[in-house]
């Protein structure tokens, strides 16, 4: 019996990756600290494959403090040093420093009372962008609203928030469906309940 096809960025010989494609990617994340988080991730993604991402997102989980932003607002720079060392994270002092200012700016928009749930899907009118493209290869890297909201979140402090960055995140917490339609999880995703 042969594989049900899958995207053709999730090689189906990689668990790892196709663990990551069958139960995560896509799937509509409401959750403001989740969201947050997966947003960080994907800017430490910048310059890298996914999948060194996707092998270290325990260690980085672990050493960022499970990526609770109250705990990393208050982040020393003594503090990202000892990050620094850690072979197990992407050790680039300025994603670390992005993690730490990005915690600080999501607690101010979270004071301001701009909830970051709905900030994000504000982008989309609330609910998943649904494509279809037959091969992986036709959705864009970016779109206006990505770039919108990357502007948005710069003004705001972010980092590590390029139109491309938002894009592909969008895309990992399903607020765009960028499944192939031969995909089985094209149809298989929903909102979490």
């Amino acid at each position: 019996m042969s594989e049900p096809h899958s995207c053709g960025w999730a090689p189906v010989t990689d668990p790892i990756y196709r663990a990551y494609h069958d139960e995560e990617w896509g799937v509509p994340e409401r959750d403001p600290r989740a969201l947050w988080e997966k947003l960080q991730l994907d800017g430490m993604q910048a310059g890298l494959s996914w999948i060194t991402i996707l092998r270290k997102r325990e260690s980085i989980r672990e050493e960022f403090d499970e990526f609770d932003p109250e705990k990393l607002a208050r982040w020393t720079p003594r503090r990202a040093e000892k990050a620094l060392t850690n072979p197990g994270i992407i050790r680039s002092p300025k994603k670390i420093d992005a993690v730490i200012g990005n915690a600080r700016s999501y607690l101010s928009m979270m004071e301001a009372g701009d909830d970051f749930s709905d900030y994000c899907w504000g982008y989309v009118g609330g609910k998943p962008v649904v494509n279809k493209w037959k091969n992986f290869r036709e959705a864009p890297t970016s779109t206006d609203w990505s770039a919108a909201m990357s502007r948005d979140l710069k003004k705001r402090g972010f980092k590590f928030v390029g139109p491309t960055i938002v894009y592909a995140w969008a895309q990992a917490v399903g607020m765009v469906n960028d499944h192939e339609v031969g995909c089985p999880r094209h149809k298989g995703v929903r909102e979490r309940p």
